[in-house]
């Protein structure tokens, strides 16, 4: 996904895309050799999940508004308000869903491997 030759940006078309409204805000290379920075705006309605998925490489979040349960494979769960961070491993399965009472909004940057899904569901 890349920026609109109009000035916007795109919806996200990884396997997210069907769950939740993804916005990629940017995407650029790293000094990272093989990896690239992505950075995506996810909208959660309230009580739907991301459902469980991972990621080639880091995500490094933020929570923008709402509060959001995020559940990550051996780990406690996390319940983020807005203004909390979060980080989560490379390739590690993971849920986010918005508890309410307005639609959860979550900042990621991501640094992952070139050339792949930026997010793929596993199961």
């Amino acid at each position: 996904m890349s920026a609109d030759p109009a000035g916007g940006t795109l919806q996200s078309t990884d396997e997210l895309a069907g769950t939740l409204h993804r916005t990629e805000v940017q995407r650029g290379a790293s000094s990272i050799p093989g990896r690239e920075i992505v950075q995506v705006l996810t909208e959660i309605p309230v009580g739907v999940e991301s459902g469980w998925h991972t990621h080639p490489g880091e995500e490094v979040g933020y929570i923008v508004a709402g509060t959001v349960e995020m559940r990550i494979r051996d780990a406690a769960t996390l319940t983020l308000h807005a203004g909390d961070g979060f980080l989560i491993p490379p390739r590690t399965p993971h849920n986010a869903r918005d508890l309410g009472p307005g639609t959860g909004r979550m900042l990621s940057t991501y640094i992952v491997e070139i050339g792949q899904p930026l997010a793929t569901l596993t199961g």
